[in-house]
């Protein structure tokens, strides 16, 4: 497994060593040890999963603190444009976004820390997305910024995607209040 940074303090690209033959592959899509050696030491405690059709798009959605949630996302079948925003106060990267495709051939996953808004496109139908969390859900916490903010100008690549009620209404950044740090509190 290959641990990679982006250009985002703390948002790391994680690259499984796949082993293929004629029956399939087998790869590790998590080893505590190995996160530990690259200073993530979270726990997690809650695995999701999700199944959309293409144009499905999902986010910008994070928890405030104390329940804020970093996740280890993937897809298990079909493919995905990934989008991770630095919404922590502070950051010399806040507002700014880092988008990759996460797809079932690449098999690449993307760590996503605290203080982090998250969303994702489907690209495919009938799309499998994963992911762990370090924290449980709390609908009372939960935040979601506009996919389509002009002050983030992220490229979707898609101008009208199937949204729900929730991420329709979503709060424009300008108008957001952060909750996060950075660099993030160290709570003993």
């Amino acid at each position: 497994m290959q641990i990679s940074p982006t250009p985002i303090p703390d948002l790391l690209i994680v690259q499984p060593k796949v082993f293929e033959d004629a029956r399939g592959y087998f790869y590790e899509s998590y080893s505590k040890a190995l996160f530990q050696q690259h200073g993530i030491n979270e726990d997690f405690v809650q695995d999701n999963q999700s199944m959309s059709q293409a144009g499905v798009l999902r986010g910008l959605h994070f928890q405030n603190p104390p329940y804020a949630q970093g996740k280890l996302v993937r897809v298990i079948k079909g493919a995905i444009l990934d989008v991770a925003v630095d919404i922590r106060k502070n950051s010399p990267t806040y507002g700014q976004h880092y988008s990759l495709e996460l797809n079932e051939t690449n098999k690449t996953m993307l760590w996503i820390p605290v203080g982090f808004a998250h969303g994702f496109l489907t690209l495919e139908n009938e799309t499998i997305f994963a992911y762990k969390c370090t924290n449980y859900y709390y609908k009372t916490s939960e935040g979601c910024i506009m996919w389509n903010d002009k002050d983030l100008a992220i490229n979707w690549g898609i101008e009208a995607p199937n949204l729900s009620e929730k991420d329709k209404a979503g709060t424009a950044f300008r108008d957001f209040v952060s909750l996060f740090l950075y660099p993030a509190p160290v709570f003993k």
